[in-house]
C-alpha cells in the first residue's frame, strides 16, 4: 500500500511523510534486529524519496501512539535494575544503542539531507515534559542526557523533542494537540513547529468513533500559519491497522483510522482530503510573504482579527472570525469580505480570497461497506480446552503472579489454576445458597470457569481497566477445578513507570458463604498455563490448522466460547480494499494465511453520545459516531496477504460469536 498512500500524500499537498519507529518490531529480542516486511524502514524512507516528498523520522524509541507498551520491547521490562525514561544506566544503554542502530542504518544508506537523502527532521523521546515534571531531578538529568545522545549522533539534520519546553539548544521543541498557534518555541531563532495535529481521536473498544470535522482542522491549520507558524504535521493523514497485537493504551481498537484524510484501506476521505489539498495550495501561493515578513496584526471588531504579512516582493492577509456562532464581515483595504462563524480566509495577494476554512466545496462522500457475496462461508471448528492443574506445561508458584511476568507478552492468554475440596457437610449443598467466587483483577478480562463450564465473564474499558467476579459458583462436594483465563487487550503505553504497571490477576480471591465463613485463596499455591491449546498447535497455519480434526459442516455449532473456526476462500476480483464484516461474532483474534489482522471485538458495544456536532473548537470527545454499534465491526485484509484461491481464514472466538453471519466486503466511494 506504500506508494499509493505516499502519492495521494503528495496530491494532497503535503511535502514531508512523518512516521514512528517501533522498538519493539525491530528488536523483538535483544540484540536480534528486524527490518522487513512491514518494518522495512529503508525500503519505506526510499520510496517517499522517489516521490519527491521529505521524511521527519521519529526515533523515538519511546512513541506512545497507543501501541503496545509504546513501542518499547518487553524484553526491555526484565532487563536487571531498569526503569523506563529515567536517568538509568540499563535503560540509556539499551535505548542509546537502538538508537544509534537506527542512525548508522540511515547513513549506511545516505538517507540524511545532509547526505542527499529525504531526511530533514529527527525527533528522539516523545512528549516527555510532564513525566520529567513528576519524577524530578532523574527526568532532568536524563533529558539532558538524550539532547547529548542525540546530537552526538552526528545525524546532519535537526533534532526535535515535542512537548518538551525546556529542550536545549540545539533542539528544537514543538507542540501537539488540537490547535498550537499560541505556541513558541523556547528560543526566538528556533522555528515554530506543530509535530501532531490531531485529525481526530483513536478508537477504543466500548466507545463509538471520532471524528474532527475539517472545517476546524482547516482552521487550525491556517491560524497556525498565520501566528509565524513554519512546519504543521497531521496525526494522522493515513492512522491504518493495528495488525496483529500491537493495539494498546488498552482496549485501543484494531483500527486506527483516527478519521485521517487518507482512511483506513487506504481511500481518500471526503471533504477532508480535497478541503485540505485546497488549504495548502492556498498557504503555498502565500509563501512569498510567509517566508519574507513577519505579520502585522489588528483586531477590527469582537472575534475578528487580521494578519497582514508584507514585504518588497509579496503581500498575503489572513482574516478571521473567531465567533463559534455568527457570521461577520470584514472590511480590509476597501473590499468587504464575507466570514462564516469560526473561520480564517487566505488572501495570498492581500486582495483576493481564494480559500476560507468553514466554506467547504467538497462532496461529502461515504464510503460503504458492500458484502461481496450472500454466501456465508464453510466453516469448521475446534473447541479450545479448558485448563486445569493436571494439563501438562503446567507450574505451580506461591499466590498469584504479574501476567506478564509470565508471559513476557508473548500471549494475550493466561490460565490462573487452582483445586478448591468441599467437603460434604457444607450448609449450601443442601440449601442452595451457593458460595460466592470474588476476584479482583487489573484486566483486562476474565473467564471463569468452574469444572470445565463458563461461570461467567467480567470485563473492563479504556477508562477503567480493574475488573472485579463477584457471582455465586456451582461448587460440588469433593475437589471443584476453579481455572481463571485471564486476557490482556495490550499493555500500557506511557506514565511514570508503566513499566510497573500489573496485568492480571492479583487478588484478592475469596470464598465466601462456606460454614467456615470466608476462605482466602489468594496466598494459596496456584498453578499457571501460558497461552491457549491452539495457539501451541499453530492452528492459524496451513500446517497446524491440517495437524487436527476438525468438527465439520452442520456439527459446527455457534455460540460457543473458547473455540477455533477455519475456512477457506477466494480472493475477489478487483482492486477494491477488503475487509471482514464480523458483527456476528463476540471477542478474539483473525487470521488470514498465518497473518493476524488483529484482535476482533464487535460484541463490545459502543457507549457514548452521538448527538450533532457544530464545528466550532474541537475537543477528544464532542464528535462521535456510532453509539450503540459495535465499536469495531469490519477488519481490514490488505490484498497483498491474500493468494487468486484457497485463502486461509483461522478465527479465534473467545466469547462465543456465530460465524455463518461473517462476510467478506469491499470498501467503496
Amino acid at each position: 500500500m506504500w506508494p499509493d498512500l505516499i502519492q495521494k500524500a503528495k496530491m494532497g499537498g503535503l511535502d514531508v511523510i512523518q512516521t514512528y519507529l517501533f522498538w519493539d518490531g525491530h528488536e523483538p529480542s535483544v540484540g536480534k534486529y528486524y527490518f522487513e516486511g512491514r518494518y522495512d524502514l529503508v525500503q519505506f524512507v526510499k520510496l517517499i524519496h522517489q516521490a519527491g516528498l521529505y521524511v521527519h523520522l521519529r526515533i523515538g524509541p519511546y512513541v506512545c501512539a497507543e501501541w503496545n507498551f509504546g513501542g518499547l520491547p518487553v524484553w526491555l521490562k526484565f532487563l536487571p535494575g531498569i526503569e523506563f525514561r529515567t536517568d538509568n544506566e540499563p535503560f540509556k544503554e539499551a535505548m542509546q544503542k537502538f538508537t544509534t542502530k537506527i542512525v548508522d542504518l540511515m547513513k549506511s544508506e545516505n538517507l540524511f539531507a545532509s547526505q542527499g537523502g529525504p531526511i530533514i527532521l529527527s525527533q528522539i523521546e516523545n512528549e516527555y515534559e510532564l513525566m520529567e515534571w513528576e519524577i524530578g531531578g532523574p527526568g532532568k538529568a536524563y533529558m539532558e542526557w538524550v539532547s547529548k545522545m542525540a546530537v552526538g549522533l552526528n545525524t546532519g539534520v535537526p533534532w526535535v523533542m515535542c512537548k518538551q519546553e525546556n529542550a536545549p539548544d540545539p533542539i528544537i521543541n514543538t507542540c501537539n494537540g488540537f490547535y498550537c498557534e499560541n505556541f513558541n518555541p523556547n528560543k526566538d531563532y528556533k522555528p515554530k513547529m506543530f509535530t501532531e495535529n490531531w485529525t481526530g481521536w483513536f478508537t477504543a473498544f466500548g466507545g463509538p468513533t471520532s471524528y474532527r470535522p475539517v472545517e476546524d482542522l482547516a482552521l487550525s491549520v491556517a491560524r497556525f500559519i498565520q501566528n509565524n507558524g513554519s512546519f504543521i504535521n497531521y496525526y494522522m493523514y493515513h492512522g491504518g491497522t493495528n495488525f496483529g497485537r500491537t493495539s494498546s493504551g488498552l482496549f485501543v481498537a484494531t483500527s486506527y483510522d483516527y478519521d485521517a484524510p487518507i482512511d483506513e484501506y487506504g481511500l481518500i476521505r471526503e471533504p477532508k482530503w480535497s478541503h485540505l489539498k485546497y488549504l495548502h495550495k492556498a498557504i503555498k501561493q502565500a509563501e512569498p510573504a510567509l517566508v519574507s515578513s513577519h505579520p502585522t496584526i489588528s483586531w477590527p471588531g469582537k472575534n475578528l482579527e487580521v494578519h497582514v504579512f508584507q514585504s518588497k516582493i509579496a503581500c498575503a492577509a489572513f482574516l478571521a472570525n473567531y465567533d463559534s456562532k455568527y457570521s461577520s464581515k470584514i472590511t480590509f483595504w476597501n473590499k468587504e469580505y464575507s466570514l462564516p462563524p469560526w473561520s480564517i480566509s487566505i488572501l495570498p495577494d492581500c486582495k483576493t480570497e481564494v480559500f476560507n476554512t468553514a466554506k467547504v466545496t467538497s462532496p461529502r462522500i461515504h464510503a460503504q461497506m458492500l458484502p461481496i457475496t450472500d454466501k456465508s462461508f464453510s466453516w469448521e471448528s475446534y473447541v479450545e480446552q479448558v485448563a486445569s492443574i493436571d494439563d501438562p506445561k503446567t507450574f505451580t508458584k506461591e499466590g498469584l503472579w504479574d501476567q506478564v511476568d509470565i508471559t513476557w507478552d508473548t500471549s494475550d492468554y493466561l490460565w490462573y489454576m487452582i483445586d478448591v475440596s468441599i467437603q460434604k457437610n457444607e450448609a449450601f449443598l443442601n440449601n442452595g445458597k451457593y458460595p460466592i467466587l470474588t476476584i479482583m483483577s487489573t484486566g483486562h478480562i476474565l473467564h471463569v470457569f468452574i469444572n470445565g463450564k463458563l461461570s461467567g465473564t467480567k470485563y473492563g474499558s479504556l477508562d477503567n481497566q480493574r475488573l472485579m467476579f463477584n457471582n455465586s459458583v456451582h461448587l460440588v462436594a469433593g475437589v471443584n477445578k476453579i481455572s481463571l483465563l485471564s486476557v490482556s487487550v495490550g499493555l500500557f503505553t506511557g506514565g511514570s513507570h508503566f513499566e510497573r504497571h500489573n496485568t492480571g490477576v492479583l487478588g484478592p480471591v475469596t470464598l465466601n458463604g462456606l460454614n467456615e465463613g470466608t476462605r482466602d485463596l489468594t496466598k494459596w499455591k496456584w498453578s499457571y498455563k501460558l497461552g491457549l491449546k491452539g495457539s501451541a498447535l499453530n492452528l492459524h497455519t496451513t500446517i497446524g490448522s491440517s495437524s487436527i480434526e476438525w468438527t465439520q459442516g452442520s456439527y459446527v455449532q455457534p455460540n460457543q466460547p473458547l473455540t477455533w473456526y477455519k475456512t477457506t476462500f477466494n480472493a475477489p476480483a478487483g482492486k477494491d480494499p477488503l475487509a471482514f464484516d464480523m458483527s456476528t461474532m463476540g471477542k478474539g483474534e483473525i487470521w488470514v494465511n498465518g497473518q493476524s489482522i488483529g484482535r476482533h471485538w464487535p460484541g463490545y458495544i459502543a457507549n457514548g453520545d452521538c448527538s450533532s456536532c457544530n464545528y466550532a473548537t474541537y475537543y477528544e470527545k464532542k464528535c462521535y459516531t456510532n453509539c450503540g454499534q459495535p465499536s469495531q465491526r469490519w477488519y481490514h485484509v490488505p490484498r497483498s496477504w491474500l493468494k487468486s484461491t484457497g485463502n486461509l481464514l483461522v478465527i479465534f472466538e473467545e466469547w462465543g460469536g456465530d460465524p455463518s453471519g461473517i462476510h467478506l466486503v469491499k470498501r467503496r466511494l
